[in-house]
């Protein structure tokens, strides 16, 4: 996929000041295209990502004037390649990872944060307010999820945890028994939980295990990666908290996901965060 980076070279019109190295007019992203709500196929467009994390990066991207083109680049493997290797230019979600530093430069703070809950069934018996209470206790996990790296020791020396292709059949667990808790995003939860009518058989522990940021990352490789650009966009997400547009978004694109399911086409894939 060529790039699509156009340079506008010059001086701001500004006495004294200088445009540093240009200004990146247009950004390939791509990311996760089974993590609702924050980005998923479109079922209209599945050329398309769409959800809270592409509406976010829009909205920053237009108040820097530059267009953004959220594309489907297969499985997160090949979309986490794709970002790599230059083709495309940006990740929307990117969990923070020491191994992907050499390939990629996050930009700080997170687009978002996703809270890890514990979900259990209605009348469990589970006493929870921190991590280490889960010990001795059957949870599951989608193998999907992406967990900050210092939770993830912690669950494999202290916890026992399944390990499922999904949270759908996590949450499925949960319901025959088989564990006593799972641990999903508190939005990803949500959604599956509602997409799926069990919304009313689950209770959730408000505390997060886990709060993993889901970052905009940049190539290394990208004709757009140059300073002013993250710094434009760590300034805007900065600012982000406060103005009230994450939170709707988040329950913007949870009602989106679960329209799209009670619609007869075929659906996309169910939530596996």
């Amino acid at each position: 996929m060529d790039l699509r980076c156009g340079w506008l070279l010059g001086l701001v019109l500004l006495p004294g000041l200088a445009l540093a190295a240009g200004k990146c007019e247009r950004l390939v992203v791509t990311g996760s295209p089974d993590a609702p709500p924050y980005l998923w196929q479109d079922p209209q467009n599945p050329k398309r990502l769409i959800g809270a994390s592409a509406d976010l990066l829009q909205q920053v991207a237009n108040d820097l004037g530059i267009k953004v083109e959220l594309l489907y680049a297969g499985k997160r493997s090949q979309a986490l390649d794709e970002v790599r290797s230059g083709r495309m230019d940006m990740l929307a979600d990117a969990p923070l990872t020491l191994n992907e530093l050499e390939n990629l430069d996050y930009i700080h703070p997170p687009l978002l944060e996703n809270d890890y809950l514990v979900w259990t069934r209605k009348g469990s018996t589970l006493v929870y307010s921190e991590a280490k209470d889960l010990h001795g206790h059957a949870g599951a996990l989608s193998e999907k999820s992406r967990m900050t790296q210092a939770f993830g020791t912690f669950a494999e020396q202290n916890l026992t945890l399944i390990r499922t292709a999904s949270l759908t059949q996590a949450l499925q667990k949960l319901l025959l028994g088989e564990v006593e808790y799972v641990l999903a995003g508190r939005y990803s939860g949500m959604a599956a939980a509602q997409a799926l009518g069990m919304a009313n058989d689950l209770q959730v522990f408000e505390q997060p295990v886990d709060r993993p940021g889901l970052f905009l990352a940049v190539s290394h490789n990208s004709a757009c990666n140059d300073p002013w650009l993250r710094g434009q966009f760590a300034k805007k997400m900065t600012e982000l908290p406060a103005s009230g547009l994450t939170e709707a978004a988040l329950q913007r694109n949870i009602e989106r996901w679960k329209a799209q399911q009670q619609q007869p086409q075929p659906p996309v894939s169910a939530p596996k965060q």
